[in-house]
């Protein structure tokens, strides 16, 4: 195949550059657009900076930071809970062989076509007999029964492709079955383990349903909750609602591009040592 000439690639990667950026840049303009600018005829393409204090304003007259802790805490751990918990389920899927082992596997495929809506109400009541309801632990359990049947199946493809000949000499060495998930299966399929955590990550950071119905406190509420807050009846403070949303997706970035530089790093490795 024919390699497309040095300008075009160039070209071709500054377009996809545009429209991938473009909705953050626009967000972040509409952030900067007083209200009564907002629907004038002519669309303003560049910010203003002296509107800039409603991102010191988002700060000091809204919790945006109470709410942005507790998504991180939520995501944080529904990701940790996610990955442990999974992990050692998806070995057995892909190394073992039991009775039941195909209907625990559709099983799990089967949680994914429920919606949480239909769940919320089952989850509300028995978290109130568990007396966690209105806690962040409750949203982290909800987020983590959703995450894991996913993460399982991914997890078990990526150690469906380890080599048993690697986890056999390890076994011959001394290696307890768990010292080889956890010393030879786990670095081995750090690459997928990286890619499972960013869907486990957003899943907990962008969920909206269970932080709505399973906390009520205030200084519980979540990011998605309080920024969904603002849309109002009869009026919805655009600007506002754009300037938090601009403070919301960033550290979602930031740990996208953190988890990032594993998997390329983790691929890079694998493709070196064949």
């Amino acid at each position: 195949m024919t390699a497309l000439p040095t300008p075009l690639r160039i070209s071709a990667v500054v377009l996809l550059l545009a429209l991938a950026g473009f909705p953050f840049y626009w967000m972040f303009v509409t952030s900067l657009t007083p209200s009564s600018d907002l629907f004038a005829s002519t669309p303003n393409f560049l910010p203003k900076w002296g509107e800039a204090g409603v991102y010191r304003e988002a700060f000091e007259k809204i919790p945006v930071a109470t709410w942005l802790l507790n998504s991180l805490i939520v995501a944080g751990g529904t990701t940790f809970l996610s990955l442990a918990i999974a992990l050692f389920p998806a070995y057995a899927l892909s190394r073992f062989k039991f009775t039941g082992k195909g209907v625990i596997g559709l099983s799990l495929f089967a949680t994914q076509m429920l919606p949480e809506a239909m769940l919320v109400v089952p989850l509300y009541a028995l978290f109130g007999q568990l007396k966690i309801l209105n806690t962040l632990t409750a949203l982290i359990l909800a987020n983590t029964a959703f995450t894991v049947p996913v993460v399982v199946w991914i997890l078990k493809g990526a150690i469906d492709g380890v080599p048993e000949e690697i986890e056999e000499a390890a076994r011959i060495d001394g290696c307890s079955q768990a010292g080889l998930v956890w010393c030879i299966v786990l670095p081995l399929i750090a690459p997928t383990l990286a890619a499972a955590a960013v869907i486990a990550f957003f899943h907990g950071w962008n969920e909206y349903v269970f932080a709505q119905t399973l906390v009520s406190s205030e200084s519980l509420r979540t990011a998605s909750v309080g920024l969904a807050g603002f849309v109002g009846e009869l009026s919805t403070p655009i600007h506002t609602v754009m300037s938090i949303a601009m403070i919301y997706t960033v550290p979602a970035i930031i740990f996208y591009l953190f988890v990032q530089k594993y998997v390329v790093s983790g691929m890079t490795a694998g493709g070196v040592k064949g």
